[in-house]
This record gives C-alpha cells, structure tokens and sequence, in this order.
C-alpha cells in the first residue's frame, strides 16, 4: 500500500495524468563560458551570486596558481548591478560525466558461492528394469527406471521417471542424465562429463542441493541398494550485502565530483573527513531507519565536512522505496537527467531523461535495484515479501555515510592554460572557439529560454577560431529577435583603435553592440586581472533595466558608470572616442573623479537609422515581446471585432505608459476592417499594425555662449 494512516484526521489524494509543459526558462541574461563545476552544456538559471557558486563554482587551480573564469565575474557583476537572474551555459572541452554514489548497502542476505556436485566414474550400462533412486535429505525419492523397447509414459505424480538404457555405458549416462533433468527436480539436475561418467550438480550455487544420493537397483528391478553410489556435496554460501538499495549520481559533471575510488573504497582522515573532499564535491549520508514504515531519511552532505562537523545541504525526511507512496524516493529527490541531443535535422536541443523533476539541488537518483513494492501489507502492519520470499526490510538502506566516484572530465591538470590578457585563438581559459558551437545552437530555442542579453566573455572576434562562434551569437539573437549580443571585437593585447574599428566593420547587426577598451578588476583570487567588456556590460544594462526601463540608453555618467573595476587598459582622450563611436565602438571613457563609464551606445548596424542605438533596440525587444505575448492569446480566437477589441484593449495601455515612460514620443495600432479585408478573413489571417516614434537620446548636448556688451539686460 502506497501509505499509511496512523491518527485521526483528513487525507486528500490526488492523481496527476496529465502531462504540462515546463514553462520556458526565464532569465535577464545569458552568459556562455566555462565553469569549475555544474551541468555541461545545460543552460542553467540562476538567481543569485550564492546559487551561481553553489552550482558552478569559483576559484581553481591550474599549474600553479588559483584561477577564476570570466564567466564568474561576469555573473557576479551583474547581480551587483541588479540583474535578478542568469542563464549559465557551462562550456568544457572533452568528454563530461557525473559522478556516481558508492554503495547504498541493506540488510544482509544469504548468496551462493560454490555448487554442490558428485559424479560416479565408469558408469554401467543399465539392464531392462534396472532403477535408479534419487533420494533428497528430507527422505524425498524420485525413481528413474531403464526400460529395454518401449519406454512408458512418466508418472511425474507418483515420482516416476523411464528413460532407456541405450546400447552402451554412454548411452546410460546420456539418458539418464536428461531423464533427471526432465524431471526438473528443484535443486538438482544430471550430466555427463566424459563418455561414461554420470556427474549430477545443484541447480544454483549454495548449499541447497548438498546431501543428495544416488541409489542403485540390481538389474531384475529389485530395491536398490542402501548405499550411494554419489553424494552431493561441496556446495556453499557466503553471507554479504545485496545490491544497492538505491544509487545516486551527480547533477554536476567532472572529475571534481570524485571523492572515492570505487564503489566502496573510501579513504578517510581520523576525524572522517575525506581525503578527496572538498566544498565542490559531496557526501550522502542515511539515518533514521524505519522498519515498521519502511523509510528512512537521506542527507546530502558537502565534501570537505567531517564526523562531528557534519555540513548537511540539504535532507529528505520519511523516503520510501515503494513506488506507491507519496515519499518515493524518486518522487522526493528527483530522477531527471538533461543531456545534449542532435535531432533529425542535425539541431542541438537539450533532451529530459526521466519521469520525475529533481527537486535536490545537488544529486538525482539514478536507479532503484531494491524496490519494495506495496511495503505493507493491506493491513498496514505485516511487512511484505518480495517474489523470492524475502522480507522487504532487507531491502532498506542501513545507517550509513557514503561518497560519490566513477565521473570523468578534468579540466586542465597540470597544464597553464591562458587566462585574462593572455587569451589566445587557440587557448581561451583553455578552451577553443568550436567548444561554444553547440550551447549557442541550444540557446537559440526561444520558446525553451527567454533572455534580453547575451555574451561570452573569453571570445574576442579578431582572434583565429573565435570569428565563428561570434558570428552565430549575432546570427542567434537575430534569429530570435529578444536580445542583444554584447561581443568583444579584440584580445588584450590590442591597444590600437584603427585595429578595434578594423574589426567592428566586418559587422553589421543592429542585435549586437560592443565596447573597448578592456578594464582591470579584481578576481576571487585577490589578484588584479584584465578582463573583456562583455564581462561588466550586462550589469550596466541591468542597473539600467533597474533604475530606469530598457529604452534609457545604457551609457553616460547616470547609467553607464561601471563599478568594481579598477581601470581600463587605455585612457582615451575625446579624438579616440570620436573614432571608435564614429565606426560602431562604444568607447569605455575615464573620468578624473568621475570614475569610468560607458560613453556610447551603438548597435553595430551600419546603417544610419534608430536602429543603430542600443536604446532603440532594446526599445523594440521589449515591445515585441509584450506585444508578441498577447497576440498569441488571439490565435484559435474567432476573427471578429470583439476579438480585435480585447487585443486593443491589452496593447493601448501598455503602450501610452511607454509614451510616459519616455520610451516613445507617440504611436499608433491598427487592428480593424482596414487591415483585415474579406479576403484576409478568408485566409485565416488577423493583421495588426503598430506604428512607433521611438524617443531619441541626448547625445550631442550644445551649449551657446553669447557674450554681450556691458549694460545689456537679459530678458526673463
């Protein structure tokens, strides 16, 4: 029985058919990079700086210094910058799995290990009626007699077997041997080893079958005689755990998830620490067993905590190992698994294993070899059985603690791999280009994630390998057509502004924006370390989103201040601001007193329009985005003036609060018989259009002084 009620009261049951699509992940900003741990390849949201290190980490080494990616700091900033959420996309190079927990051990059981047998050599061939007995240890018999001619029809009732005794010896082994077993005698069955042995062996290994004799008649069909010819013997049985009553495997994936050699070998310091623990990797942990209820609870523990300082992250109370009950341990904790798929048309999408959403931040289960179906018995008392008989208590886990192994996928070992400034085409925080190909083809899938801005810091466009991946970053928010790409055009080691502006012209997206020049912050490390615009960028439009809406420009001295960095890699004076706005760079400018702040905001379209300023832009991707959402409330909706009305109803507000927003100067939605003719009716089809007069920015400010002569007044 799934439950059981123990004291009065009301229990209300409910079971769920149905099936509901996940509603899409929801996030303010994408970031694309590599990561010390987490899902690879996953998109991940997260919602603040504390879940983002819980899940993806911070520091690590490599060679021998501690390192921090790009992708931390640029999740960090922006929820200082009063971004709410990101989506985090791990990005590896070679091969990624999870780590698998050691063995979950129960109660112990009685196995097999070696089989009973016995054999006669030089076995004689049977005469007509000759019989022979099998007689088990209880004084059980079973009678197998050798007819000449004829064979008669056994008498299974009565124990009663006929086989025929052949023209020789072998002939006698041979049938014999099928006769016993055809008699499929449980514990027991014949063979021949060689020509004219008679060899019988227990069915299974153990001590079962240990203590059968054969007995053998004279040839006239008298009693046979009292004395065995075989003994079975030599059968035995160990007593040792049974499988595991359920395994766990790691969210995460990587060799960091390893704290123990194999299923079982775990090496511990005196006070129960582990060797291999550490505040990235985990322990499991059983307690509270109930053998009544059949339950006990699971905690998930962190890596580096020890016996008398247990770091418990999080516990699940009352798990049960029956797939009835409410508390089923897959049910609680979560079985699901998201792994990167190629479809038919060769598109990368992001495929869901399992039946049920993990609910355990750190660990899902991956199987349940001890199942105890229907725990309890109708009565609620009786402890069921399994189907060999055995008690399920022996299928509960006993109290125990236990550590994960088996994952693969190291991030760079020994090796110094490039960071920051050293950054190269074949060596980006020791990845390349190619390794980013597949999450930006999964991100592109904008009914499944929902973001206003994107970016990969660690690819810079000027470098060999990282053109590609950038290209398809703009071609995906193109394709999509609700955010922006903020791309880095250069490495570090470019101080120039003709090679900046050189490669900004091989680009033209009104749906990307980039900034120059790099700037200097400090890691988690403590170490000042240069890093690319697209790290701060998202946190300057959100404190923007924040204080003022998307259609404010994301620049100047109010909104475009940058914190938490310490300088930038060129102090450019006005000329070499003028060059790179000129040719699509926002340039990064630094004020004495003023600090540094983002002094433009171009789009990288080439074309003068409204749509060269990220303000503009930014205007129309959330316009489109309401606009879009309540236009998919009218499909399937009768084409009539009530339903054009309900539309006009929705969209005329928002947009006139837009208007005193500042975000439009005025606008116009048409949605009526203009528009929607007879034959547009007849084609399924319900037209609407919205005309916009985007509010322009102030970036030219023109102050005239006029000097007059002595003794002029000024008029009021």
């Amino acid at each position: 029985m799934a439950e059981t009620i123990i004291s009065p009261g009301v229990f209300t049951r409910e079971n769920d058919i149905s099936f509901i699509q996940p509603a899409p992940v929801t996030a303010g900003a994408a970031i694309i990079g590599p990561a010390v741990k987490g899902p690879v390849e996953i998109p991940t949201l997260v919602t603040s700086y504390g879940e983002y290190v819980r899940k993806f980490g911070t520091t690590f080494n490599s060679g021998s210094n501690s390192y921090e990616f790009l992708t931390s700091i640029a999740v960090k900033n922006y929820f200082q910058q009063g971004g709410n959420s990101v989506l985090v996309s791990r990005v590896v190079t070679g091969s990624f799995d999870s780590a698998t927990s050691t063995t979950i051990s129960n109660n112990t059981t009685t196995t097999g290990v070696a089989t009973a047998t016995g054999l006669v050599a030089s076995f004689a061939q049977a005469d007509d009626t000759q019989q022979y007995i099998i007689q088990a240890p209880d004084g059980t018999e079973y009678n197998f007699t050798a007819i000449v001619g004829d064979v008669p029809d056994d008498i299974p009732s009565a124990n009663q077997w006929y086989f025929s005794p052949g023209v020789d010896a072998s002939a006698t082994v041979d049938n014999l041997g099928a006769a016993i077993d055809g008699a499929s005698i449980a514990v027991i069955h014949g063979d021949n080893a060689t020509s004219d042995t008679l060899e019988l062996d227990g069915r299974v290994a153990g001590t079962a079958a240990n203590g059968y004799i054969l007995r053998v008649g004279d040839a006239a069909g008298n009693d046979p005689s009292a004395t065995a010819v075989i003994t079975l013997a030599g059968g035995t049985e160990t007593t040792s755990t049974t499988t595991n009553s359920f395994i766990l495997s790691t969210l995460g994936q990587g060799e960091l998830y390893n704290n123990a050699i194999d299923t079982s070998t775990i090496t511990q310091n005196s006070d129960s620490s582990l060797v291999s623990g550490s505040s990235d990797n985990l322990r499991w942990e059983i307690s509270n067993k109930n053998e009544d209820l059949g339950t006990f609870t699971l905690s998930i523990r962190q890596g580096d905590d020890s016996l008398k300082n247990k770091i418990v992250l999080e516990t699940f109370n009352n798990v049960s190992l029956d797939p009835k009950s409410a508390n089923y341990i897959e049910s609680v904790v979560g079985n699901q698994q998201k792994v990167l798929a190629t479809d038919g048309d060769g598109s990368k999408y992001i495929q869901t294993q399992g039946e049920y959403v993990n609910k355990s931040n750190y660990v899902r289960v991956s199987s349940v070899p001890a199942q105890t179906l229907d725990y309890l018995a109708n009565d609620g008392v009786t402890v069921n059985t399994d189907s060999q008989g055995v008690s399920y208590v022996s299928s509960l886990p006993i109290a125990q603690s236990g550590s994960f192994f088996g994952a693969n996928g190291a991030h760079f070992g020994d090796r110094h791999a490039k960071f920051f400034g050293e950054i190269t085409g074949v060596d980006s925080q020791g990845l390349t280009g190619a390794n980013y190909s597949d999450v930006i083809s999964v991100l592109g899938n904008n009914d499944d994630y929902i973001f206003n801005i994107i970016s990969a810091p660690g690819l810079a466009y000027n470098l060999t390998g990282h053109t590609t991946p950038i290209d398809s970053l703009i071609s995906l928010a193109e394709t999509r057509g609700d955010c922006i790409a903020v791309v880095d055009l250069v490495d570090y080691s470019v101080t120039g502004e003709s090679t900046v502006t050189g490669q900004a012209a091989g680009l033209n997206s009104s749906y990307a924006a980039s900034y120059w020049p790099w700037l200097q912050a400090q890691s988690a490390t403590g170490r000042n370390e240069w890093i690319p615009a697209s790290v701060v960028i998202p946190g300057v439009y959100a404190f923007t989103d924040n204080s003022s809406a998307p259609w404010f420009a994301p620049a100047g001295l109010v909104r475009g201040g940058i914190t938490g960095v310490i300088q930038a890699q060129k102090r450019l004076t006005r000329t070499q601001r003028d060059t790179l706005y000129s040719k699509k760079v926002n340039p990064i400018a630094s004020f004495p007193g003023q600090g540094i702040s983002v002094f433009g905001q171009k789009t990288l379209q080439t074309k003068a329009s409204a749509l060269d300023r990220v303000n503009v832009r930014r205007l129309l991707i959330e316009l489109k985005k309401f606009i879009g959402d309540e236009s998919r409330n009218l499909v399937f909706e009768q084409n009539t003036l009530t339903t054009r009305n309900r539309f006009l109803a929705k969209v005329n507000p928002y947009l006139e609060s837009v208007v005193q927003r500042q975000g439009l100067y005025a606008y116009r939605v048409v949605m009526d018989d203009t528009n929607n003719t007879a034959d547009v009716v007849d084609r399924n089809q319900l037209i609407g259009q919205i005309f916009i007069q985007p509010a322009k920015t102030a970036e030219f400010v023109v102050l005239d002084f006029t000097i007059e002569p002595t003794g002029a007044t000024f008029a009021g």
